[in-house]
Parts: C-alpha cells; structure tokens; sequence
C-alpha cells in the first residue's frame, strides 16, 4: 500500500481549475519530485496534502488513513511536516527556539501543563532540547544556534526552517522551493541534505522546485504538472525525453532569452 496517495483530487477557484482529477503516489523512505510550469498547481497540491486547501472532490489517504478532510494541525501530528517558497520562520527568535517551537507542535503536552511546569511537561521539555541539540549538529547550526533567525543569510534561514520542520518529527516531509533564492553551490548542497535527510530520519519527501536539474538529480520519482493535470509521470530518465514535458517547458520560456531556452533544455536533456 502506498504510504500517501491522492486519488482524483480536483480543486478549482471559480472558473480557474488548479487540480483536475490529480493523482499521485508517495511510497515509505522514497524522494519524489513536483515539477512543472508557474501556475501548474504544484502550490495547490502541496497545500491539499499539508491540509490547508480542501480538495473540491478527490481523496487523499496518509499512512491507510483518509485526511482528506482533517484538519491541518492533525495532519502535522500524524507526520505530515512542511516547508514554504517563502522562509516563515520567527525572525525575532533565535535558531534554537524557532525549533524548540516545532518540538512543541509534537510534545502532546499542552499549554495548561506547560504553564504550570507539570511533571510531564518538564520531561517532554528536556526531551525537546535534546532533539534540538540534534537537529541542530546534524545541520551544521551550531554556530548561529543563538542568533536572531532574522540576522542570518537566506541559505541559513531555510536550513533553520527545515529544522523546524524536522523537529515536529514528520514521516513525510514537504519541501517547497527550498532552493530558491540561493546559489548553485548552496543548491549543491541540499541535494545532499535530502538524502541524508531521507536516510537518518527514514521519512519519505515530495520536493517542488523550479530548479528541473536539483530535482532530475535528486528524485527517484518525478511528476510533472501541467494545467493542474500530471502531464507525466516516472524516472529522471523518463521524463527528461518526454516530449510532452520538453514541449512544455519550452513553451514557458519561449519569451525568455536564448541562455534560459539553453538552460531549460539542458536540465531536461
């Protein structure tokens, strides 16, 4: 059984159809990929699975359980965790206490027992810091751990945001343009990170990005929206000589300067 699937979702804001009966696979500790043109859906999609846009019809089903109507702080706590295009993190806040905020999505505790400083939220609490020390180490944040998230470079910022993201102990992981905005050597690196990310934590990932190479390179699995439809589906190999999905992204930056024609192509080919 898959471990999360969407099953003929369909969105639509008044007369402009974002979803049209997508579906989609997401099997245990696998890395798939969600390309395609701005305006695809691909923003759509992710929020269907996150739980903040409820499907207009379609099911999706998490770990044999039907979500498509829960809630998406429920979602969170049955592990689903996610990342934005754009970094939202508390940037008055430390490093260190942005992911002490996503352990606390975990903890269970609540804010009564938090407040009074309960038995069982001390626990959890040295617990929660401990996890943070981790996740800290294992993304290289030690150094800035007690610096304004505000104060730190854009590559610092999603790592952070990634953090916070782990710290809330997700079993499937959304990644939302976590390369934009960042240099090639920088990308380089995250291609990395996933895989570590995918083998320490045993967590599945589903990974947009405008950048077609990162995701050829990283993903085992790629899916290619177009119109709000899956344009194509399969291996790096395999959707790098559709001609469909060639087609289609030539005709997104047949506007655009010659190099970015080049670039298009050779990130496909």
């Amino acid at each position: 059984m898959p471990f999360c699937q969407l099953r003929k979702v369909s969105v639509s804001f008044g007369g402009l159809v974002a979803l049209d009966a997508v579906d989609l696979v997401i099997n245990h500790s696998e890395i798939v990929g969600l390309i395609g043109p701005n305006g695809a859906g691909k923003t759509t999609l992710f929020n269907c699975i996150s739980g903040t846009q409820r499907p207009d019809r379609g099911r999706i089903i998490f770990n044999g359980r039907d979500i498509t109507r829960t809630r998406p702080h429920q979602r969170s706590r049955l592990g689903i965790g996610r990342t934005f295009q754009t970094v939202r993190l508390f940037p008055a806040l430390t490093v260190r206490d942005n992911l002490v905020l996503g352990c606390h999505a975990g903890m269970g505790t609540g804010l009564f027992s938090d407040g009074l400083r309960l038995p069982r939220s001390s626990i959890a609490q040295r617990q929660a810091m401990g996890q943070v020390d981790e996740l800290l180490d294992f993304l290289r944040l030690g150094d800035v751990a007690d610096r304004n998230a505000a104060e730190l470079p854009l590559g610092q910022q999603r790592l952070t945001e990634i953090g916070r993201a782990l710290a809330t102990r997700p079993r499937l992981l959304l990644l939302d343009e976590a390369a934009s905005g960042i240099g090639k050597a920088e990308a380089g690196d995250l291609v990395d990170l996933f895989r570590r990310i995918r083998r320490s934590f045993d967590l599945s990932l589903l990974v947009v990005e405008h950048d077609i190479g990162l995701v050829l390179d990283l993903c085992s699995f790629v899916y290619v929206l177009n119109f709000g439809r899956v344009l194509a589906a399969g291996s790096a190999a395999e959707v790098r000589s559709d001609p469909a999905v060639v087609e289609a992204y030539l005709g997104h930056v047949e506007d655009e300067p010659a190099t970015a024609r080049e670039a298009t192509v050779a990130a496909l080919g």
